[in-house]
């Protein structure tokens, strides 16, 4: 049922969801700010997508799930996610809670930190406050992020201190099950200087999940220090979520983030990179397949801050049946971010006469010296490279996914995670029928 965000989210729930978790003065108060600012700020304003009729609102905004003993216990549809070995590093949160948490001795006895937000306030809050809903993520950037300050629930915080090598990748996992329900997850990942550091993190929901998803994701890359970051989404087709992801990038270091937009239902996506570090460098890849009646507005969006720092956003998106989607690149260089270097790339693909895909290049450039390029392209498959592989005896089917596969190879190609390549094939062929 439907209901009005002010009647359901007062500030008597949101101070009995912070004492539930045991939380500090602190973050009682940057729930409530946050509460109070929700009925003045609008929706997020989106190019060429109309959101208003979306559900942002009407969900129950806690359910509690028990966490279990060991990773033996977790049900098929959440194992599929991850890997649990010995070493592993891996954390799974289903609905509003944490279920399962493992983080390898060799990493904690180097300082490393892996565990939930409530845990991270009550151990670590001092450290948990310098970064937390301060820098990246501004809570009042418009009302979803508002509701995501005021009622996140569970989420994690991965703290890796300086010049800390982690060979196995950090795996985290947000299921959403059940209906009418609401999951505010976030992740606060922090790798200090000199680090080196993966992050694979899946957001996924039950087939029949109706859940309304407002996520956030808040990263900082220290100086000298390298971050590959992958997030994937397959949410149900009758899920809204939202997702936004912030990043600030040091001096010489770098960062590169892969994004699989793979919901079935409504997205809202928005990936945002600040160069602050001078030479820094970033690298920014997408991927975004709808099918059915799916609707998308994905933005990648990076601003150059400091001298001598370089980008590149590479975006694919792929529309069957009467999908549609947004595709935004934004390169804004900042007045003194001299010799700064960004490059950018959109190209839509659409498989049917009712597809919709709309492919948006801007570069915003403040400063002289510096350099800049776009590219985009929106259009549908040649029939010239249809008939050619045709000839060569395949079906249309199978010359259809050649064609597609080789569209969105340049990202594909790229991803250093074998298991995470594989399950966006996988995700891509279920999308396409194969």
């Amino acid at each position: 049922m439907s209901v009005h965000t002010e009647q359901l989210f007062n500030r008597q729930t949101v101070t009995q969801l912070s004492q539930s978790f045991q939380e500090p003065e602190w973050l009682l108060q940057k729930r409530l700010a946050a509460s109070d600012a929700v009925s003045h700020l609008h929706l997020p304003k989106l190019e060429k997508t109309r959101i208003d009729r979306w559900n942002f609102t009407g969900f129950e905004p806690f359910k509690a799930e028990e966490a279990v003993a060991s990773a033996d216990a977790l049900p098929d549809t959440i194992r599929q996610f991850i890997s649990v070995e010995k070493d592993d590093n891996v954390f799974v949160q289903k609905n509003s809670s944490p279920v399962f948490s493992q983080l390898a001795d060799s990493l904690k006895e180097q300082g490393v930190i892996f565990t939930d937000l409530a845990t991270a306030a009550r151990e670590h809050g001092d450290l948990l406050q310098k970064y937390f809903l301060t820098e990246a993520v501004n809570p009042e950037e418009h009302k979803l992020t508002a509701l995501h300050t005021a009622l996140f629930s569970g989420g994690l915080f991965l703290y890796v201190p300086k010049n800390v090598q982690v060979k196995l990748p950090f795996q985290i996992l947000f299921w959403a099950a059940g209906k009418g329900i609401g999951t505010f997850p976030h992740l606060l990942a922090v790798v200090e200087r000199g680090s080196d550091v993966n992050i694979i993190a899946n957001y996924g929901s039950e087939e029949d999940s109706d859940a309304v998803i407002n996520g956030a994701v808040e990263v900082f890359v220290g100086d000298n220090a390298r971050l590959r970051i992958a997030t994937l989404h397959t949410q149900g087709k009758e899920t809204t979520e939202s997702a936004y992801r912030r990043t600030i990038v040091g001096r010489d270091a770098h960062l590169e983030w892969i994004v699989g937009d793979l919901n079935a239902g409504r997205t809202i996506s928005d990936n945002t990179t600040h160069m602050k570090g001078a030479g820094s460098n970033a690298q920014i890849k997408s991927i975004t397949v709808g099918s059915g009646e799916q609707r998308s507005n994905i933005t990648s969006t990076v601003r150059h801050w400091g001298t001598h720092t370089e980008s590149d956003i590479v975006a694919r998106g792929v529309m069957l049946d009467s999908a549609q989607t947004i595709l935004n690149g934004v390169t804004k260089i900042e007045k003194g971010a001299t010799k700064a270097n960004g490059v950018q790339a959109e190209k839509v693909l659409m498989l049917s006469e009712q597809a919709r895909g709309d492919a948006n290049p801007i570069l915003l450039i403040d400063e002289n010296d510096v350099q800049a390029g776009h590219a985009a392209s929106v259009g549908k498959i040649d029939p010239i490279q249809m008939f050619y592989l045709m000839s060569r005896g395949l079906t249309r089917r199978e010359a259809e996914r050649l064609v597609i596969f080789g569209f969105v190879g340049p990202v594909l190609d790229t991803i250093p995670f074998d298991s995470l390549r594989d399950r966006l094939v996988g995700v891509i062929e279920r999308k396409l029928g194969s």
